[in-house]
């Protein structure tokens, strides 16, 4: 039953691996990989010293950072808060609500950021009506990174609200009452039994964020890219479509992927490496 499964991740993830090839090459598509002449480590060489490539890997770390920051707590709070909620009823409701925008696409949720926030939005009109200055979030480059996180959080920060839910589900309520009968407040019980209870899955999460931190939303930035520019708004990611889809230069373009998946790769490891320093599992833990 697992084999079809197996055979396609074989064909559609690892097979094409091989292709990383042509980062050595000045590959042609009319020549092929077999013809298109060995340029070594030209490509790479290239990659270093190129500013537009360090502007993305600057942006792609800045974005980074801050949904670290600032995004990477909220689904951690909402499971905290709504771990509070009694009636099942509520509880199921605000769930609902909360993680219904997941299933929106990044066109969409866009578009509705557009609508409130854009220069002919809603805020903007009730800004107007009463007398006061409009402003255009969706093009100014110096709130860009705030609007990002702003609609990652929305997004998907119910989503990511369900795991630690489901972690909180395990906690024995035992725990709780003998907790509430020596006396512990509310906080204390946060801090000595829920927050303990959710650390393997939080560091699980952060190792797993770590590992995709090269890519931050290629769907969400290049729809956006063109109102705040490229300075702001381009990426790893964006940087290899446009570099190898759009100017045609592939190898130079795959060997920006492959550093980035490279580096990728070092950061979940080393991640991984310091949960165990810290006695946790990890990601995975050798026999």
């Amino acid at each position: 039953m697992v084999m079809p499964a197996l055979v396609l991740v074989l064909l559609f993830m690892y097979v094409p691996m091989a292709g990383n090839v042509i980062a050595w090459q000045d590959y042609s598509p009319y020549l092929g990989i077999g013809e298109s002449p060995w340029v070594g480590w030209t490509n790479f060489m290239r990659i270093f010293t190129d500013a537009a490539f360090l502007n993305a890997v600057k942006n792609t770390l800045l974005i980074t950072t801050f949904q670290l920051i600032f995004y990477f707590p909220i689904p951690i709070m909402l499971a905290l808060l709504l771990n509070t909620v009694f009636s099942p009823a509520i509880r199921t409701a605000i769930q609902s609500i909360v993680y219904l925008p997941h299933f929106f696409s990044w066109v969409l949720i866009v578009t509705i950021f557009q609508q409130i926030f854009g220069g002919a939005g809603l805020v903007n009109r009730l800004l107007t009506e009463n007398g006061f200055a409009p402003f255009d979030l969706m093009t100014n480059p110096d709130s860009f990174l705030v609007l990002v996180t702003s609609q990652a959080i929305w997004k998907d920060a119910g989503w990511g609200m369900i795991i630690f839910l489901a972690a909180l589900s395990t906690v024995d309520p035992a725990l709780y009452e003998a907790s509430v009968v020596d006396g512990a407040n509310r906080w204390r019980r946060i801090w000595h039994i829920t927050l303990p209870a959710l650390r393997p899955v939080i560091i699980l999460l952060l190792i797993l964020r770590l590992g995709d931190a090269l890519t931050v939303g290629f769907e969400q930035l290049i729809l956006q890219r063109g109102a705040v520019g490229a300075g702001v708004s381009e990426v790893i990611d964006t940087f290899v479509y446009y570099q190898g889809v759009v100017a045609g230069d592939w190898s130079f373009a795959a060997a920006a992927g492959l550093v980035k998946g490279l580096v990728s790769l070092a950061l979940v490891l080393g991640a991984n490496k310091l949960a165990h320093v810290f006695g946790e599992a990890g990601v995975y833990r050798r026999a």
